[in-house]
């Protein structure tokens, strides 16, 4: 698992599973981020942060995939597209 970015349908919340490289090893642990894109290259606007087993994480995505969330792009850091 790398990294998983998902849009709520009116593509205005955003979620981001990210491992936590400290813990992979031991006890696989996961931070969930929602948040969401600001306008003119502002910084997104997180609004929480969740800290998951490994398992609880692949759930909450199956969880938010059936309610219709989609897989998009990343929002913001370094990989988000401009």
């Amino acid at each position: 698992m790398a990294e998983g970015w998902l849009t709520d349908c009116e593509s205005y919340w955003v979620a981001r599973f990210h491992k936590d490289e400290r813990s992979w090893q031991r006890d696989p642990r996961v931070f969930v981020d929602y948040g969401r894109e600001m306008p003119a290259g502002e910084p997104a606007l997180l609004k929480s942060r969740r800290y998951l087993r490994q398992s609880d994480a692949i759930a909450l995505w199956k969880a938010l995939r059936s309610s219709g969330w989609v897989q998009t792009a990343p929002a913001w850091g370094d990989d988000a597209v401009a």
